[in-house]
């Protein structure tokens, strides 16, 4: 499963954005501590960012109050190894009783459901993930029992994604939401995903940590965009460019015949070496309705004609702007290496993207029949 947010099991990841401080007070008893100050931190990427400290008693008693950089995710530390994860609002005044020992297990918070069900959340987590870590652990030892594992562990599996479920209907809007976004596959879950940031930024905007999320989940979409531009079914996207002779051409001009997209250079070594191959199938299948359009990443004139004239690029689709890098259409086509291929079809669909070598005799051999 891939997974697009990752939040740790006992930690939430702070970042910093504009911010508006607020007020808190959180008192309690935390008992089995050795330690005489608890502290308020948030969690980041290298480690917590101690906030407020305030000393315990020795029979666990403790006060704290003081100014926070803004509403947010932040963690109590009773120790260097246990800390319980608390959502925080202007004028927050919470009461934390527990177990020193083990913080997460054995608490309980008065003065914030919301903070109560993260936690509570956090926990079905973890457990889910030590019956699949044992199940893994099982199968190495015992591989053959894959079959009985597997069906074993589909009933677990089952029984979290109800309880994963039963907990987002039940925590509409809440903060709390941000621990299912770890258990989500990012490719099969988009919209589940989109679901819960959506109600993460109701219920929990100005929050630096929602921001990000947002900010992330915002990226994710723009590149699952861009990589489904170039998806078979989807329309290629035109463009104009020059050829030698100074004319211009589009590639709709090619509406009509099989088209290969073909981005190269001069001086790019691997696509000199396959120009033998594409020359091959040209030949080949260019009289049932095959052809070729080049687009050059030269920046020497000189250097692209004497390629093409070399290489024997008999097709007269070559088009470049003499840009290297920035030219236009390999822009368009988010080009970031070469070779790079687009295959195209008589309508102007794509059919596949970078298929080179015996791979496009095969895919030729198919659409043509022979």
């Amino acid at each position: 499963m891939k997974t697009f947010f990752t939040l740790a099991v006992t930690a939430i990841t702070f970042f910093s954005f504009g911010q508006t401080p607020i007020d808190v007070k959180i008192r309690g008893n935390i008992f089995n501590l050795k330690a005489d100050t608890i502290v308020l931190a948030q969690r980041t990427p290298t480690g917590y960012v101690d906030l407020i400290k305030a000393p315990i008693s020795k029979k666990g008693d403790f006060k704290m109050a003081g100014k926070l950089p803004s509403k947010d995710y932040y963690v109590l530390r009773v120790s260097p190894t246990e800390h319980l994860n608390l959502i925080l609002r202007e004028n927050s005044d919470i009461q934390v009783y527990g177990d020193g020992k083990d913080i997460n297990s054995f608490n309980n918070v008065i003065g914030s459901d919301e903070t109560v069900n993260l936690n509570q959340f956090i926990n079905e987590i973890r457990r889910y993930n030590y019956l699949k870590d044992s199940a893994s652990a099982y199968l190495q030892q015992f591989p053959d029992q894959a079959a009985a594992v597997n069906q074993s562990f589909t009933t677990v599996s089952n029984e979290f994604t109800a309880k994963r479920q039963h907990f987002i209907a039940q925590n509409n809007n809440s903060p709390a939401l941000i621990a299912v976004l770890q258990t989500l596959d990012v490719n099969n879950e988009v919209a589940v995903f989109e679901s819960i940031v959506k109600q993460l930024v109701a219920g929990f905007d100005g929050s630096p940590t929602v921001e990000q999320i947002k900010i992330q989940f915002k990226q994710m979409q723009n590149e699952s965009e861009e990589k489904n531009m170039f998806s078979p079914g989807k329309m290629a996207p035109d463009f104009t460019q020059t050829k030698p002779d100074g004319t211009t051409m589009k590639l709709s001009d090619l509406r009509g015949q099989v088209v290969l997209l073909d981005f190269w250079a001069s001086w790019c070594g691997p696509c000199r070496k396959e120009n033998p191959n594409v020359v091959k199938v040209y030949k080949k299948y260019n009289k049932d309705g095959f052809t070729v359009m080049n687009v050059s990443l030269d920046k020497s004139r000189e250097a692209w004609l004497a390629a093409i004239e070399k290489d024997g690029l008999v097709w007269p689709n070559h088009v470049s702007d003499l840009k290297f890098w920035s030219n236009e259409a390999a822009q368009l086509y988010k080009v970031s290496s070469i070779p790079f291929t687009v295959l195209i079809d008589k309508n102007g669909k794509i059919l596949g993207t970078n298929i080179r070598g015996e791979a496009l005799g095969d895919t030729l051999k198919t659409i043509f029949g022979h």
